[in-house]
């Protein structure tokens, strides 16, 4: 199974006041920090290798979560150090830690979805593949055009009335990707996928189950009654 990079370092500005001096993934869900629900399901999924990318409060992360061993993991740490990088620069400055190609996970998503299929379903002639799910504008303004089993286009910055699908959370990169940004160091993963997808190289994978974020007070109430039922189901 691929290493997974968590971008686990923005700000979570959405969240107030209880973000300033906690971390977002260390927030408490379902009795126990974000992350460690995250990382629970990583190694139910079969994945041994985990690169956090962290910065604000990245230290609070690095003193709960550990090298992994009480996770039955091996996780290592990068971080941006005195600006934030962006969610592209953080995984750029995270590359030498990382496969050569590699999932990206965001700190604040619990995804139910099957790893192992969706790297099975990567085609390593592409530079990345994006996990997408039929939204509608339901969640958040919908940005993909995925028409006919293919990816059309990604484009966060300025959607389109016919994109009808969202990215859902989980994606695989090659390494070289990072080359088109090979002169920045500070940038959005957003703008990587949408130079991909402009260049025919980002495929697609429909997921049909909904994701579940902690990013703001309804998406934290959600994911708790989703976890909550999980552990009675």
């Amino acid at each position: 199974m691929y290493s997974v990079a968590i971008l686990a370092g923005g700000l979570a500005t959405r969240l107030g006041e209880v973000t300033k001096k906690l971390p977002k993934s260390l927030l408490e869900i379902s009795g126990k920090p974000f992350i460690f629900h995250q990382l629970d399901i990583l190694k139910s999924q079969g994945v041994k290798n985990v690169v956090l990318c962290v910065g604000h409060l990245g230290e609070m992360i690095e003193s709960a979560v550990g090298d992994g061993r009480n996770f039955n993991l091996s996780i290592k740490y990068s971080y941006d150090g005195d600006k934030q990088l962006g969610t592209g620069g953080s995984i750029s400055k995270a590359l030498h830690l990382l496969d050569p190609n590699f999932f990206v996970l965001y700190g604040d998503s619990l995804l139910p979805i099957n790893f192992e299929k969706v790297q099975k379903a990567y085609d390593a002639k592409k530079l990345g593949l994006m996990t997408i799910i039929k939204n509608d504008n339901a969640w958040d303004l919908s940005n993909v055009l995925y028409l006919d089993g293919k990816l059309i286009e990604y484009n966060k910055r300025n959607p389109k009335p016919n994109m009808k699908y969202i990215d859902y959370g989980l994606s695989i990169l090659n390494k070289s990707a990072f080359n088109y940004f090979i002169n920045e160091q500070i940038f959005d993963l957003s703008d990587l996928f949408a130079l991909l997808s402009s260049r025919s190289e980002l495929s697609a994978f429909e997921v049909y189950e909904r994701f579940y974020e902690i990013g703001s007070q309804k998406g934290i109430q959600e994911t708790e009654d989703y976890l909550n039922n999980f552990k009675l189901g």
